[in-house]
């Protein structure tokens, strides 16, 4: 059977359904199959357009800017909803018998106008309708994100509900995972550029979709898998060092926000190890800020050390005031020496390494050394007294000693 044969008769006649029926399900094969129950009446209205010239009706607009809505709340891109309508009324165009007869071109350009009215009224508030169930759809996952992410980091919800709840986002509460924090340089107006970027990359760069980001207390929070809980480290690397330089160089391309700082979290296995993870990294973010470090990313593990010294304050500020107090009476006042011990631990006891790093002569570096000998009674070569002065100078770095005075 030709083409010409299938066409209908006169607008109006018998059979009218079943050729829209089959333009409309040509124009969803055209889209990749999206459901032909998304047009509605828009054929109908094109081909009243057509025939007699009629606008659609405010009524009949806003029940396609429903078919948009339902269209985003049933997945479908907005790409392929646009692009069924558009191929139903290319088809529905070819198709118009009466057009087919009429040698009066005013009359198929009248025809070609109105149509072309209805299918830009029509697709504008099909996108419009998509657009605003867009915003909601993405205003309920982020309320759902957030407050699965308040859960999570919590460790004190219901398993079996975390579990159906994580599930649509892919996390799977049985695998290992580490948590990462960011904290900007100033407060962000909106986060939604910082989040979309930090998802962006890690699913790309990670390959793996188990991963949730979300904001709470304005800091920007990431969950991430780690395949591995590695027991040793290696100073910014592994995972952790991964996942924080990978989320500091993403986030410092933002226009705003910088400078960022990110803390990264120990990996640790199960629901209540992301809880974990997350306390670890508040922790560190803390110290660091108390610390006044500037790095742009921490490794939870490096700083536990300041954990273990300030539960004990109290011995902490003896061991301080005992040690290094007596450094106050040097020319110039403790800071100088402390910069040096601090210099001599880091590079390992080396005085040639010490001084490039504080830009100064290794006779500088050794003439401080023996006044801090003389003055705390402490050998900084001794390995009895190297422990001591050590744990010293980091204490009194977490106490901000001498810039602060010690605790009473």
């Amino acid at each position: 059977m030709t083409e010409n044969a299938r066409r209908p008769g006169p607008a109006g006649a018998r059979g009218d359904d079943q050729w829209l029926t089959e333009v409309a399900r040509e124009a969803s094969a055209d889209a990749g199959g999206v459901p032909v129950e998304l047009l509605g009446d828009y054929l109908r209205l094109l081909r009243d357009a057509a025939v007699t010239g009629r606008e659609p009706r405010r009524g009949e607009l806003d029940a396609v800017g429903l078919l948009g809505r339902r269209a985003a709340e049933q997945g479908v891109s907005a790409g392929r909803a646009v692009r069924l309508y558009l191929s139903a009324a290319r088809r529905l165009w070819r198709h118009l018998p009466h057009l087919d007869r009429s040698t009066d071109s005013e009359t198929v350009r009248a025809a070609a106008d109105a149509v072309l009215h209805v299918v830009d009224a029509a697709v504008a508030t099909l996108a419009e309708g998509y657009a605003v169930a867009r915003r909601e759809l993405v205003r309920r996952e982020e309320s759902l994100r957030r407050e699965l992410v308040d859960d999570l980091l919590r460790g004190d919800s219901d398993l079996g509900g975390l579990v159906e709840r994580a599930e649509p986002f892919g996390l799977d509460l049985a695998r290992v995972h580490q948590v990462a924090l960011a904290a900007p340089g100033r407060r962000l107006p909106d986060t939604e550029a910082a989040i979309s970027t930090l998802e962006r990359v890690i699913f790309d760069r990670l390959d793996d979709r188990d991963v949730l980001v979300a904001t709470k207390e304005g800091l920007l929070v990431v969950i991430a898998p780690a395949d591995t809980v590695t027991p040793g480290r290696g100073r910014g690397g592994g995972p952790a060092g991964d996942l924080g330089r990978l989320m500091h160089g993403e986030l410092d391309r933002l226009v705003r926000g910088r400078p960022w700082q990110v803390v990264v979290g120990r990996p640790h296995p199960g629901l209540y190890g992301i809880a974990r993870s997350y306390e670890e990294a508040r922790e560190a973010l803390a110290t660091a800020r108390r610390l006044h470090a500037d790095t742009s990313v921490i490794d939870a593990h490096d700083l536990l050390i300041y954990r273990v010294l300030l539960r004990d304050q109290p011995a902490m500020v003896d061991l301080v005031q005992a040690a290094l107090t007596p450094l106050s009476q040097a020319r110039g006042g403790a800071q100088p020496l402390l910069d040096t011990l601090a210099e001599y631990f880091a590079c390992g006891e080396v005085a040639t390494d010490a001084a490039r790093r504080l830009h100064v002569s290794v006779r500088t570096v050794t003439y401080r050394l023996g006044r801090i000998r003389a003055l705390s009674g402490y050998d900084p070569a001794d390995p009895r007294d190297r422990f001591t002065l050590h744990a010293a100078v980091l204490g009194a770095r977490a106490l901000d000693w001498p810039r602060r005075p010690l605790p009473a």
